[in-house]
């Protein structure tokens, strides 16, 4: 049975992983970047054009071939912010709703 149970279990897993795909390469290697960007622009309730000056500053600390990409990352997560992700950007969800 657990045999069984094991088997059912890594062939899940591979179906799963596999619609996953792999992760980010560069948002894993600036994530606590983009995520503390992300909570900034949330928590401070920083509107569209300054957001975009703050995620130029921020990108400047980065490479200047990490730069655009960083800038282009932090957008689409800003335009694309689902309920719940607070959790993600430790921020609460009042500030979030707001």
């Amino acid at each position: 049975m657990f045999l069984w149970a094991y088997q059912r279990s890594a062939l899940r897993y591979a179906a799963i992983r596999q619609s996953i795909g792999e992760p980010d390469p560069f948002r894993m290697k600036y994530r606590e970047e983009i995520r503390g960007t992300v909570a900034n622009i949330v928590r401070n309730e920083i509107g569209k054009a300054e957001a975009s000056k703050i995620i130029k500053t921020e990108s400047q600390k980065l490479t200047i071939e990490d730069q655009l990409k960083f800038n282009e990352v932090v957008a689409i997560e800003l335009m694309g912010l689902p309920e719940g992700s607070y959790v993600r950007y430790r921020i609460k969800p009042s500030e979030f709703t707001a």
